[in-house]
């Protein structure tokens, strides 16, 4: 039965992110994160400086569609000619695929426009949720994921994962810094990555056990 109370784990995970996103949402499009967004904006744009926009240009573009299709080709291709694990490149495909699928259908659902205050960059489309935000939780939540697994022992264990949330964190805070994204738009992101990774890492031990 610990097979059961794993699985039942990250399931009730997923469930959970995905309310929390439904609740996010549906304040989002009634307007009342105002106050949320602009706080956090003021104390994030706040911090700029040279170096810093240098720094948070750089997470910004680590989390866009180019380098993230270069390092999940190279993961692919990894883990298909090398350690020829074929049940992880069918996690690791279904989840770094899915949120950029689910991204868009979320985009185009809430239609919700970027902010226009003080951008250091350009970017077009829709704002809600962080497509970067979505892309980067998919893509190194499932890559921490998968070598979280086959550390030794725990300190390895939560050193990565410290390593892979901080990443995925950068990036998004990357986003509110360069102005092209409201802070709710990070958290949706991770939100809504978030079940879809949670519920897929859920499948895959269930898939595993079979």
């Amino acid at each position: 039965m610990k097979w059961l109370s794993r699985l039942l784990g990250a399931w009730g995970l997923s469930l959970l992110a995905a309310v929390g996103f439904g609740a996010l949402a549906w304040l989002v499009g009634r307007d009342r994160v105002h106050s949320f967004d602009s706080n956090i904006i003021q104390v994030v744009q706040g911090w700029e400086s040279p170096g810093l926009t240098r720094f948070m240009k750089a997470f910004s573009w680590i989390g866009s569609t180019k380098p993230a299709m270069v390092i999940a080709l190279i993961v692919i291709v990894f883990l298909f000619v090398v350690l020829r694990h074929r049940k992880e490149l069918l996690f690791f495909i279904v989840v770094t695929g899915g949120a950029p699928l689910l991204n868009s259908v979320l985009k185009h659902t809430f239609e919700r426009e970027r902010p226009n205050l003080h951008r250091l960059i350009e970017e077009a489309g829709y704002s809600f949720p962080s497509g970067h935000s979505m892309a980067s939780f998919a893509m190194y939540g499932a890559l921490t994921y998968l070598i979280w697994v086959h550390l030794p022992n725990a300190a390895a264990r939560v050193t990565w994962l410290i390593f892979g949330a901080a990443l995925i964190l950068c990036i998004g805070i990357s986003r509110i810094y360069v102005g092209v994204h409201y802070p709710s738009d990070i958290v949706g992101g991770y939100l809504a990555s978030g079940t879809l990774l949670l519920a897929c890492i859920a499948s895959f031990k269930r898939y595993l056990r079979r």
